[in-house]
């Protein structure tokens, strides 16, 4: 049986590229897929839950979370941003109605999302 992990994150659609120049959105978006594979490559389910920073957000994860029981949902940094508080609160408190039982996590950055997931599950 696999353990199901939903990968919560800003899409970088809505990330602020003035404070990281040099950084393109495709590179960006090619990093997490990188990501997601790697957790994969470990032997979880993966499922991505890119949101906007709050307009459907809350929608967007609602769906995702009725869709499958996940064992464990790791928010990405950039969700926890200061600019992003509120939303961030708003998804962990949905997290916790929606998937109870589900164990929460998180990254440091992208690069160790894996180690992230396996710390709780």
């Amino acid at each position: 049986m696999s353990t199901n992990v939903l990968a919560l994150g800003l899409d970088p659609r809505f990330a602020d590229y003035s404070q990281m120049p040099g950084i393109t959105l495709p590179q960006v978006q090619a990093y997490l897929d990188a990501q997601l594979e790697r957790i994969r490559a470990l032997g979880y389910y993966v499922e991505s839950c890119l949101v906007d920073t709050g307009e459907t957000a809350e929608e967007v994860t609602r769906l995702h979370l009725e869709s499958l029981t996940f064992d464990c949902v790791l928010f990405g940094a950039g969700l926890r941003a200061k600019e992003h508080l509120l939303l961030f609160e708003k998804l962990v408190n949905l997290v916790h109605a929606r998937a109870p039982l589900a164990k929460i996590c998180f990254n440091t950055n992208p690069a160790d999302s894996a180690e992230a997931v396996q710390r709780w599950v």
